[in-house]
């Protein structure tokens, strides 16, 4: 019998040894894991990954950071639309809050599921899907939700740097890194808008970047390659553009 068992063993070891192993799964952490099994419940409508497309949901690639109901070729519900129009952007917190109550945190969505109560559940949802945000406005900073205005924690500019006159030609030639993100037509997607900014806000939240007051690591190392001179040269550019309806 003894035998025998070890022999079964040997068989299961040699077949595991030949059997293929996803690289992501092997090294899986238990929290995407548990996610993982939990977004199960999520594929009958969602996809999410390489080649997700939309089905009766939005296709869930890079939705932290975007504001709801914005992404291009799905029909959103008027609720999700009306909610997207008055602020809601995705983050952790508001993703996990729709999850566990949609038609209570978005009135009027056509999603039916009707939410999932589990915490842990939840967070370990909201953390699989984020393997699939990996954009810049998934930087750890501010909560998306809150415009990236001038704040407290914004150290103070000297004045002949606030005083330099920018070129807002030079400073369109310097755009072209800001609009991968930012829109140039004062559009809010998520990411907030730089347009129409006065110069010395636009100055004064560029300088925090560049003397790391503010996290943002993406904006850190852009701020950090810019001269002062570039700096008001790429303000008087934003601030002369006009926001488009």
């Amino acid at each position: 019998m003894a035998l025998r068992a070890a022999s079964l063993a040997v068989a299961v070891l040699a077949v595991a040894m030949f059997m293929p192993v996803s690289p992501t799964l092997a090294a899986s952490d238990p929290e995407i894991e548990r996610g993982r099994k939990a977004f199960l419940k999520c594929q009958a409508c969602h996809q999410v990954g390489p080649k997700a497309r939309h089905r009766v949901g939005p296709y869930l690639n890079n939705i932290l950071g975007r504001r709801a109901g914005t992404l291009d070729g799905f029909t959103y519900s008027k609720g999700m639309s009306d909610a997207g129009q008055n602020g809601l952007v995705w983050n952790e917190a508001e993703l996990s809050s729709f999850i566990e109550a949609p038609r209570q945190r978005v009135p009027g969505t056509k999603m039916m599921y009707r939410g999932l109560p589990d915490e842990r559940d939840r967070r370990a949802l909201v953390a699989f899907i984020r393997q699939y945000s990996p954009g810049s406005a998934n930087m750890p900073e501010t909560p998306p939700t809150e415009p990236v205005r001038t704040s407290a924690g914004d150290p103070d500019v000297p004045e002949h740097i606030l005083s330099i006159a920018g070129d807002p030609a030079y400073g369109e030639y310097l755009s072209s890194e800001c609009v991968t993100c930012h829109q140039a037509s004062g559009e809010d997607k998520g990411i907030p808008s730089i347009t129409g900014w006065p110069v010395w806000q636009f100055a004064t939240v560029m300088h925090a970047y560049k003397s790391k007051h503010r996290e943002n690591p993406v904006m850190r190392s852009i701020a950090a390659s810019l001269a002062d001179e570039e700096i008001a040269a790429l303000a008087a550019y934003f601030t002369n553009l006009e926001q488009q309806p």
